[in-house]
């Protein structure tokens, strides 16, 4: 890409609303960069589906993206980072970055008896590819994976705290303490909204890797290298926020999850 291509936006995109964790912390450790994001609401949950629906989506939410000029593409869904991004790799004139390969590398540094757990979707957790990476930042690792789909439609809800949400989690998370994982991939992007219940159900002893966050260093660090990140000290980024359904539904959420009210939320019509 040439220098010019410095001053084009990232853009990010997720099957609904979790992406917004990644997109949160894109802008705080990038605030000079201008951020599209896209939430495939119309197809959310992106983790009960086939591999092939999976690209699918996402190869129409990358294309989407790309008509919007910019210059890298985060995929902020484990499960499209599972399934889809060597396609979108090949097929997209861009940089494109995912969310496991970041949250594997650092729970295995951050793990101390390398005992680690993943939580995830259906379709994430069956790919495998958690512990594929993992088994490469730490060999040796003993791993235990699980799928938690009930936690995609509390975080879309809102619920992300209260008895339902801690009832929930207490169920799915009971084998991972048995397991005694020192340290837990929170590997959608919609579960760091739920970090304090699944904090208090695993207790003060167990790490959570925040793979929202660690997807954020890894664009970032990416982006120097490529000599594509923009600096600019005093330049705050433009924010652009599309839904392939239910905009005002995103744009509560939004709001609340960013903390201001000085967003919009445009649908975008999908082929």
């Amino acid at each position: 890409m040439r220098r010019a291509d410095v001053s084009r936006p990232i853009g990010v995109f997720d099957s609904g609303l979790g992406g917004l964790t990644v997109f949160k912390a894109l802008s705080r450790r990038l605030p000079g960069e201008d951020l599209v994001y896209f939430g495939d609401t119309a197809h959310v949950p992106y983790g009960s589906k086939s591999a092939a629906e999976v690209e699918r989506c996402s190869l129409a939410a990358a294309r989407f993206l790309m008509g919007k000029h910019i210059k890298a593409l985060v995929v902020a869904c484990n499960t499209s980072s599972a399934l889809a991004l060597p396609r979108l790799r090949r097929e997209l004139p861009v940089p494109v970055m995912g969310v496991i390969e970041p949250g594997a590398r650092a729970a295995a540094l951050a793990s101390r008896g390398g005992k680690v757990g993943v939580i995830g979707t259906e379709a994430t957790v069956l790919s495998g590819a958690y512990p594929e990476a993992l088994r490469r930042a730490l060999p040796g690792a003993k791993i235990k994976a699980a799928a938690c789909p009930l936690f995609v439609p509390l975080v879309e809800e809102g619920w992300w705290g209260g008895p339902v949400a801690l009832e929930t989690a207490r169920r799915y998370l009971s084998p991972m303490k048995r397991f005694g994982a020192d340290t837990l991939i929170l590997g959608c992007t919609h579960y760091p909204l739920l970090k304090g219940v699944i904090g208090r159900v695993m207790g003060p002893g167990v790490r959570l890797v925040d793979s929202a966050v660690e997807a954020s260093k890894e664009a970032a660090r990416q982006l120097e290298a490529m000599g594509l990140r923009r600096v600019a000290a005093s330049r705050r980024g433009r924010w652009s926020f599309y839904a392939s359904d239910a905009p005002r539904r995103v744009l509560r959420l939004a709001r609340r999850w960013l903390g201001t009210g000085e967003l919009r939320v445009e649908l975008a019509n999908l082929p």
